[in-house]
């Protein structure tokens, strides 16, 4: 089995994994809607119908109340 010849201290460790960090992901206006949504993703708009490239997926449902 391999072993590392030295040993690589937690703090040595830690400061070369801090540059490591999560971006901000890319938010898109839809042409159809005008809902700010996650770029390659579904999303509703404020009716509830569901959205993906400008086309719509799902459309909501109307509930009754009893």
């Amino acid at each position: 089995m391999a072993h590392p010849k030295s040993r690589i201290s937690k703090q040595r460790k830690r400061k070369r994994r801090t540059h490591y960090k999560a971006s901000l992901p890319t938010v898109t206006t839809c042409n159809t809607t005008g809902e700010r949504h996650q770029m390659h993703r579904a999303y509703y708009d404020a009716e509830g119908n569901l959205y993906y490239r400008g086309k719509m997926l799902i459309k909501a449902t109307e509930e009754d109340d009893v």
